[in-house]
């Protein structure tokens, strides 16, 4: 059975239309996949935060050096921007992104104060053994440990809920959108 944990007070309504997700965790836990799914589930849109970057992070990670929070700021930024046009526009949206501490959190919920958070977690030799086997990824296995450093886990207040990766991804998909559904 999946982990939970985190869940704020009062989030877990009914998903309508515009719903706004961010399925997060540290790299090799299943964002894309996951969230790709979970989009399905809702009816809505998968964007896999990857894909937001700018190029300087993109290579800064492709050469193995970990991204600072300088870094990080204009592409937190923009998921937020994603996810607040997805609210303006009445749409359902699912984004993959790290979303590793609570102040990168904040950042996404200034622009859509409603989006709520699907944390895959799981043991640091699955996470492992994933990114050691993702062909072509640009974030290499030897970022895994840094990125487990900065991860804050969702807390009390925050508006998401933690899912164990040991479940396949249908079942994650599953299990988030009942949790979004309650």
């Amino acid at each position: 059975m999946s982990a939970v944990m985190g869940e704020a007070a009062g989030q877990g309504t009914t998903p309508v239309p515009g719903d706004r997700v961010v399925v997060m965790g540290v790299s090799g836990c299943g964002k894309s996949t996951v969230g790709a799914l979970l989009a399905t589930e809702l009816d809505g849109t998968f964007v896999d935060g990857d894909a937001l970057h700018p190029q300087a992070n993109i290579e800064k990670m492709s050469a193995g050096i970990a991204l600072d929070d300088e870094d990080r700021e204009p592409w937190l930024r923009e998921i937020g921007v994603q996810l607040g046009q997805a609210a303006a526009a009445g749409r359902t949206l699912v984004i993959g992104c790290s979303a590793l501490k609570r102040s990168y959190r904040d950042l996404i919920r200034a622009a859509a104060p409603d989006t709520r958070f699907v944390h895959l977690h799981g043991t640091e030799e699955l996470l492992r053994e994933r990114m050691q086997v993702r062909p072509g990824h640009f974030m290499p296995a030897s970022l895994l440990d840094s990125q487990l450093a900065t991860l804050e886990k969702l807390a009390p207040d925050e508006a998401g809920r933690m899912f164990d990766i040991a479940d396949s991804p249908a079942q994650l998909a599953s299990d988030a959108a009942a949790w979004l559904g309650s």
